[in-house]
């Protein structure tokens, strides 16, 4: 597995607020990806964490199982799975650097929408053509950097779901799309031996996450957790996008 000490510095604690964001949080997913991809390349980044997120949403699923919304998934999932296959088929021609101005772009894009303040974003729900639109953006960009939230948060959050609704809704993608992504990977070459050695390590660290995001859902207030992770949004986004416009 990858002995390198900072990338375990990084994708522990990374990996570990994935989990706690799949346990009942969310938008936390974002932060693994980019966070690893500051010390290993980031395809390998994503090869890594696609084992541990599957198991993890299997741990996630079974809390909100059927609490989802099912007129939103008919929509979001055929479109996400259609995002993945232009992604599998066009990730070749990606090297690292551009991948890096992706991951930041898509990292600082979705912060800056976050924090834009609520009244003056329209309160109309977006309609079927939205939601395939960001549907397929989220599968194109999970299926190349697991950065998939950002951009079906666009479409979810203006639907107003209730809450558990939400998080089921959101874990019902994600399973869906991240166990579409196996075979493509494997046939790309993306998933060898330390790949998965170092995955297997990082398992027992999501899960316990997830546990934790359910536990911690309803006794700790969520605007810390939050600032935690946009905080490492705009640091992790920032120096990705730099490295990747210099490394160009």
């Amino acid at each position: 597995m990858i002995s390198d000490p900072w990338f375990w510095a990084l994708a522990v604690p990374a990996v570990a607020l994935t989990g706690i964001s799949k346990g009942g949080f969310g938008g936390g997913a974002s932060v693994a990806t980019p966070l690893m991809a500051l010390t290993i390349p980031p395809a390998q980044a994503a090869a890594i964490m696609l084992p541990v997120l599957c198991l993890m949403d299997i741990a996630g699923l079974r809390a909100y199982l059927w609490r989802w919304d099912r007129r939103v998934v008919r929509i979001l999932v055929p479109a996400a799975l259609l995002g993945a296959g232009v992604g599998a088929l066009t990730i070749r021609s990606m090297n690292d650097d551009w991948i890096r101005i992706m991951l930041g772009t898509v990292a600082l894009g979705f912060l800056a929408w976050t924090l834009y303040p609520r009244k003056n974003i329209s309160i109309q729900r977006p309609g079927r053509a939205a939601g395939w639109f960001w549907g397929s953006l989220s599968g194109f960009t999970s299926f190349i950097t697991h950065a998939g939230s950002p951009p079906v948060m666009v479409y979810l959050i203006p639907q107003k779901l209730e809450k558990d609704a939400f998080v089921a809704t959101s874990l019902i993608f994600f399973f869906t799309l991240n166990y579409s992504k196996i075979i493509p990977y494997l046939w790309l070459g993306l998933v060898d031996a330390r790949v998965l050695a170092t995955a297997a390590a990082l398992v027992p660290v999501g899960v316990a996450g997830t546990y934790a995001g359910l536990w911690l859902q309803r006794r700790i207030d969520v605007r810390w957790f939050y600032r935690l992770i946009y905080t490492l949004l705009f640091l992790t986004g920032s120096k990705l996008l730099y490295d990747g416009i210099t490394g160009l």
